[in-house]
């Protein structure tokens, strides 16, 4: 790797700080005015108000906000993120036991849709000036329009409900021990031999996993497709032609490699909104990951958990975004003349 593109890279890690700051300045600030009192709800219901107004104190809920910003910032950079009000736990070490699963829900559900979007791209391209090129057509808008709570929900009823063929509870079954080494249980499991608990876990994560493959593939197809449109038209595959190479060889030697990188681009984004978008997957699965946190931290008002959680998932969208546009500059020499 190049000093340019190590250059081209730090410069995208650097841009990333002030979003950071800036989205969780408006987070802070957005829970701060709901009429809800952290101090009152960290104590016990028959706490008298001198002892709430202490805690506020000790809070420092009697500051000006951005004094209050200032300390829960500083705090953060520390990894602390204030105790959670409904587990009286570190809100960080909440969350830090929940993110594993949902790393490894979003990276299936990333692979599941990249094959079918790759896949489902190259088919809609072979099939262009044929009679079934409207039926394919009309296959992926029905696709595009089907969010992933309702493909949740279909694969639920019928491969839970009907067939019963599959697990749509849960993380693992129930009675099986869960290894913690590296929190991520696919892992955790093979590691330690347990290759029962690995072939349920795999069982268990199909499910949550196509729901979101299938909610987000379909624009990776359609991308690839118009990408393939546009590379067709190029004097290079002209040229190909002429030297008499066929269709599958100018598709897959000459095509396919400058097509896929805008792609490319897209699925890296999609994979920031998947990643966001397991929360009601997690929830309609009852997936033990930071989706089903969020929503018992919402569903309490545990501020504290609540900005941990929120927080979280803006790091992890942001990091991703900066993979992406980092292997992007890799892959397109054109980036790095600057």
């Amino acid at each position: 790797m190049t000093a340019t593109v190590v250059t081209l890279i730090a410069r995208r890690l650097l841009a990333a700080i002030p979003t950071l700051l800036i989205v969780s300045a408006l987070l802070f600030c957005v829970l701060r005015v709901l009429p809800v009192d952290p101090a009152a709800m960290s104590l016990p219901p028959n706490a008298t108000i001198a002892e709430i107004e202490a805690k506020r104190r000790e809070m420092g809920l009697d500051r000006p906000l951005p004094q209050q910003y200032a300390i829960w910032l500083r705090g953060a950079l520390h990894g602390d993120f204030g105790q959670s009000i409904q587990f009286r736990r570190d809100a960080a070490a909440l969350v830090a036991a929940t993110l594993p699963a949902t790393v490894q829900l979003a990276v299936a559900a990333m692979v599941i849709a990249g094959v079918l979007g790759f896949g489902g791209g190259l088919v809609l391209f072979r099939l262009r000036g044929t009679v079934l090129e409207p039926l394919a057509d009309l296959v992926s808008i029905v696709l595009l329009s089907i969010p992933e709570f309702l493909w949740a929900l279909i694969l639920l009823f019928v491969f839970g409900v009907v067939l019963r063929v599959l697990p749509f509870t849960g993380e693992v079954a129930p009675g099986l021990p869960l290894p913690h080494i590296t929190g991520f249980l696919l892992i955790d499991s093979l590691l330690v031999g347990r290759f029962d608990v690995f072939a349920s876990a795999c069982l268990h994560l199909i499910l949550p996993a196509v729901a979101l493959g299938l909610a987000f593939s379909p624009t990776t197809m359609r991308v690839l497709r118009s990408s393939l449109f546009d590379v067709y038209h190029e004097d290079y595959i002209t040229q190909a032609r002429l030297r008499g190479l066929s269709e599958r060889q100018i598709l897959l030697g000459h095509a396919l490699k400058n097509a896929v990188l805008p792609t490319l681009t897209l699925a890296g984004v999609q994979f920031g909104i998947l990643f966001s978008g397991t929360l009601l997957v997690e929830v309609i699965y009852s997936y033990p990951g930071m989706g089903n946190l969020m929503v018992d931290a919402v569903r309490n008002a545990d501020l504290p958990l609540i900005q941990a959680v929120g927080l979280t998932y803006c790091i992890v969208v942001l990091l991703i975004n900066t993979t992406v546009d980092s292997l992007y500059v890799v892959l397109n020499p054109k980036l790095r003349i600057r």
